[in-house]
């Protein structure tokens, strides 16, 4: 299936769960293929393949039979093994991205595939193997994979400068959907097995030689695959602005989700009764609960129902925030656990929750703490016990 034709006459397709891009002329193409890859001025195909069509490679892998693997994917994609560069990815190729923009006679254009919420990682995330001769890696899923294409000339050195550019691009596109990292509580800056394959035309008559922010050819590498990536991932994941309005997946890097807030509620910390909320609308009336009355799915019914709530989205993305600066050094301890402590005060009074709530762990908490690990750990923790309690006092028509 045709996706996209170049000016040059070059072309874009999807066939057999892979993306092609076939050069019509020569080409120079800078990538971090595995099959061909580095510096090249020989191809004539390069491809990204969905390793879940099953041709031939899984995400175990050795060193040894890697290269040969793509060259098995290559011939039943029907292309010269010898002349082809290619990326796997587990991204479903129907889920490619493609934004080109333009400045007077320069083009660039990326071709995307991404999915980050399995694999996404934060540069210098602990790794999880070290690399010995011979030995079998698993590999997670999970990959961004960016085909960038230039209308232009471009030297080795300035081919190589577009790839970092593009790689700051990419982050940057994280960095704004506050994508979290799998491994850490972090931002991720990408997967732990992205790809990247720029290609320039080696016969325009235009020659570049900066492809760094204060060019316009930098510009343009930055805009294309921010765009790019980000309708990749959601059209893979769901992951977009609006997904990200959740108190759930805002807090997912700091160890809250369904499961632990379920496992505190159970300890009982804090749920005494069930209270009534100040919503308008909402009638006041206390009931007396002991710990653990509702059951799993009840309380998970309740925390679906407030996720999304303004009142309490947004105080928590400014808490994360507070955790993110301190995790940064940027803020001391004391500093982000005594801003820490107004935004709870004020959940506390919008949820009416009772005015000695988590009083004597606040104060502690502000002078106890001198270490970051410690500091963020029981940030968290104290916004876990918030959450319990406003899902143990809601009350719902």
């Amino acid at each position: 299936m045709l996706l996209w034709t170049y000016e040059t006459g070059d072309t874009v397709e999807r066939y057999k769960d892979s993306i092609i891009i076939s050069f019509k002329d020569d080409r120079k193409v800078l990538s971090t293929a595995h099959l061909n890859g580095g510096y090249r001025e020989n191809l004539k195909f390069v491809f990204n393949h969905d390793i879940n069509s099953g041709m031939g490679l899984t995400c175990d892998i050795t060193p040894a039979v890697y290269e040969e693997h793509m060259k098995l994917i290559a011939t039943k994609l029907d292309l010269d093994p010898e002349a082809s560069a290619g990326l796997l990815t587990a991204a479903a190729m129907n889920n490619v991205a493609i934004r080109t923009a333009s400045y007077e006679d320069l083009t660039v254009t990326a071709v995307v595939t991404g999915g980050i919420e399995m694999n996404g990682g934060r540069i210098g995330d602990p790794a999880f193997f070290h690399e010995r001769q011979g030995e079998t890696v698993t590999i997670p899923a999970g990959t961004i994979n960016i085909l960038l294409y230039i209308n232009a000339d471009l030297p080795e050195e300035t081919l190589t400068r577009a790839l970092v550019t593009c790689t700051e691009a990419k982050t940057a596109a994280l960095q704004e959907l506050m994508a979290g990292s799998c491994y850490s509580r972090g931002i991720a800056t990408g997967s732990g097995t992205d790809g990247t394959v720029i290609i320039c035309n080696s016969k325009s008559g235009s020659r570049l030689f900066y492809a760094g922010k204060h060019s316009k050819l930098g510009e343009l590498i930055g805009i294309t695959v921010k765009q790019a990536l980000k309708e990749a991932l959601f059209l893979q994941t769901g992951l977009c602005p609006e997904y990200q309005f959740s108190l759930l997946n805002r807090l997912k890097r700091f160890g809250i989700n369904e499961e632990t807030l379920w496992q505190e509620y159970q300890k009982g910390i804090g749920v005494l009764c069930q209270e009534s909320t100040s919503r308008a609308g909402v009638p006041n009336q206390a009931e007396s609960r002991k710990p653990g009355s509702l059951d799993k799915q009840k309380f998970l019914n309740r925390l679906k129902k407030i996720e999304c709530e303004e009142e309490l989205v947004i105080p928590a993305t400014l808490y994360v925030h507070l955790m993110d600066q301190l995790d940064w050094q940027l803020l001391s301890p004391a500093q982000a656990a005594s801003e820490g402590k107004i935004i709870i005060e004020r959940l506390r009074r919008n949820y009416d929750l009772p005015d000695d709530f988590l009083h004597d762990f606040l104060n502690d908490f502000l002078i106890s703490y001198s270490s970051v690990y410690d500091a963020i750990t029981a940030m968290s923790h104290c916004f876990a016990v918030l959450t319990v309690r406003i899902i143990a006092a809601a009350k719902f028509g």
